[in-house]
C-alpha cells in the first residue's frame, strides 16, 4: 500500500513543493513546527532511512542540504534543525526546521496553523531560492 508520500510524489495528494529531482523531492510540512519547516523524501519508498543504499543515502542528505541552504535564505533563524524520526509514516524522511533554540524542534509542541496563502507564499520564496542557488 502507498504511503502518503508516494501519493504526494504521485501528484494524488497536493503538496506546497520546495523543490524536485529525479529522486528526490522536498515539501512543506502541513503541520509544522516552524514556518518553513519542510519534509525531504526520496521519491523510492523506503521505510527506514538506514535501509537506503549508501550512494542514495548520500544524495538524499546533499538533496537535503540544499534545500536547508534556500530555507535558511528566506525564513530568519539560526540555524535549520534536522529530524529523522522515521516512526509517524512508512517512507523515509528528513524534517528541515527552522530553530533559533534547541526546543523550536520539540515535536510536543503545538503545530502552527498556516492559511493556504502563507504556505504558498514560504513555498515560493523557498522554491526560488532552490532554483537560483541550483
Amino acid at each position: 500500500m502507498a504511503t502518503i508520500f508516494s501519493k504526494i510524489i504521485n501528484g494524488d495528494i497536493p503538496a506546497y513543493k520546495v523543490a524536485e529531482s529525479d529522486d528526490f523531492m522536498a515539501f512543506l510540512d502541513i503541520n509544522p513546527l516552524a514556518e518553513g519547516h519542510t519534509l525531504v523524501i526520496p521519491k523510492v519508498e523506503t521505510n527506514y532511512i538506514f535501509d537506503m543504499d549508501d550512494q542514495e543515502y548520500a544524495n538524499f542528505f546533499l538533496f537535503a542540504k540544499k534545500v536547508a541552504h534556500a530555507i535558511k535564505s528566506v525564513i530568519p533563524c539560526t540555524k535549520i534543525g534536522v529530524a529523522v524520526i522515521g516512526l509517524e509514516v512508512a517512507h523515509a524522511h528528513i524534517h528541515l526546521v527552522p530553530i533559533n533554540d534547541v526546543y523550536d524542534i520539540d515535536f510536543k509542541k503545538e503545530k502552527l496553523k498556516l492559511s493556504k496563502e502563507r504556505f504558498l507564499e514560504i513555498s515560493g520564496l523557498i522554491a526560488d531560492k532552490v532554483k537560483t542557488d541550483g
